[in-house]
């Protein structure tokens, strides 16, 4: 009697660890209860035999693939749709409560969207202007990451996934200068339909990845399958493929927000060497082709039509703000009623947007919704910060997730980045991490 009560516990409970890991490689069928029969029972959170975490675990591969192919917008919308359903079979089956470090971040979220729902209302023109709401669709992709991707080896799975997407993203851009794109007229786009988008996504993933090298030598190496960007000849290779592919595209305002973004991350991770910093500046200016230069050179020209262009922007989305700045005039209605506020020497006539995201958001929904989006970017920001600081295995994922926001932040000045469906899923995506790490930490 006494041997058999001794091995019931480890039959049943498996409290060791080395037998716990054992029973988790024999598959899901040894965490489901089951019946005299041997088949699945549908206590302890299972229907018919399909139990809640496998319904979690479809819903975070479907998650992760949409990120993967947010280039294909209507694929990548398929999977996230999918992911919603999965998910919420799987919280019917077994619900959970929200942890307290995602409800900071879910509050603001559903602040944004309620703005976003009374601006479409308010708007002139809502049945226009109603096409605007399917951005609430891409905010399930931050209450989804938030929930499904939990502790750090899930977090940098998903980031070495997304990195090494991005460096695939980046030679299908660099393969299109065989095809004759390459100059202002015909800008490589790689399988996006804009080369602005193409570059405030590589943008992105690109600041990922320097934080994680520069961080390399204060944690230890990852281990198993998500240690591959931890080989450093395939992350100089991706960082090379990517880096190369954003001056190519000729994106001015990615440029700006890349070099003061890394500015910030060897500051707070090597700020000693900060003092290559002039010679980083002139071995750009003999090495990088003179288009490159003239157009780099450009960016503080303000006798540049584009940049005058965008000067008048800022003039008429100003005098939108100021006529209606608590709901703005209303989501998509910019474009229709710009040529009513634009400056008589503007270059343009027709403008699809205003090239800046901030004065966009609130020249269309109002002041409050341009404070929410910022308060969810600098409070994700001061998250990550936190993180940084505490310098644990973790530090590389919270600074990359940093100067990511501060990229975007900065490409943000010059450009709708927030306004691009692609950018704007891998941004949320991104937000998400910080919280998903300290949820983690919290548990432990």
């Amino acid at each position: 009697m006494r041997r058999v009560g001794a091995r019931l516990p480890d039959r049943v409970g498996h409290p060791d660890p080395a037998r716990r890991r054992s029973a988790s490689r024999l598959g899901d069928r040894a965490l489901i209860p089951q019946d005299a029969s041997g088949e699945a029972s549908t206590a302890g959170g299972g229907l018919w035999g399909f139990p809640a975490p496998a319904a979690d675990r479809a819903a975070t591969v479907l998650v992760v693939a949409h990120l993967l192919v947010a280039w294909a917008i209507t694929l990548s919308g398929f999977l996230l749709a999918a992911a919603v359903v999965a998910f919420a079979i799987g919280r019917w089956l077994s619900p959970q409560p929200l942890s307290a470090s995602f409800r900071p971040p879910m509050r603001l979220a559903v602040a944004y969207l309620v703005l976003l729902l009374a601006a479409i209302l308010a708007s002139p023109d809502w049945s226009a202007s109603w096409r605007s709401a399917s951005e609430i669709f891409n905010f399930t992709t931050l209450a989804l990451v938030l929930v499904l991707i939990r502790g750090e080896r899930a977090v940098r799975w998903l980031v070495d996934a997304l990195i090494l997407s991005g460096g695939a993203i980046a030679a299908a851009g660099l393969a299109q200068i065989a095809l004759g794109f390459g100059d202002l007229e015909r800008r490589i786009r790689g399988p996006f339909s804009h080369y602005m988008t193409f570059a405030g996504f590589l943008l992105l993933l690109d600041l990922m990845l320097v934080a994680r090298l520069l961080e390399r030598r204060r944690r230890d190496a990852a281990t198993g399958p998500t240690a591959w960007l931890d080989r450093l000849p395939l992350a100089w290779i991706v960082l090379a493929l990517i880096n190369t592919a954003l001056f190519a595209s000729l994106t001015r305002n990615a440029w700006v927000a890349l070099v003061l973004a890394l500015t910030v991350l060897v500051a707070l991770a090597r700020p000693r060497r900060m003092v290559l910093a002039p010679v980083v500046v002139w071995v750009f200016l003999i090495v990088a082709p003179v288009p490159v230069v003239a157009r780099a050179l450009s960016i503080a020209d303000l006798t540049d039509s584009s940049s005058y262009d965008r000067i008048c922007m800022v003039q008429a989305g100003l005098r939108m703000v100021g006529e209606r700045p608590l709901l703005g005039v209303g989501p998509d209605q910019v474009k229709r009623i710009y040529p009513l506020y634009r400056h008589p020497t503007a270059p343009r006539l027709l403008i699809p947007h205003l090239h800046n995201s901030y004065l966009q958001l609130a020249a269309e929904r109002g002041i409050p919704a341009l404070a929410v989006m910022m308060g969810l970017l600098g409070g994700t920001a001061v998250v990550a910060a936190r993180g940084f600081r505490r310098r644990g295995r973790d530090a590389d994922l919270h600074l990359g997730v940093l100067g990511a926001l501060v990229a975007f932040g900065i490409a943000a000045l010059f450009e709708n980045n927030w306004g691009d469906t692609e950018v704007q899923r891998l941004l949320l995506g991104l937000i998400a991490l910080p919280y998903a790490l300290a949820a983690s930490e919290e548990s432990r």
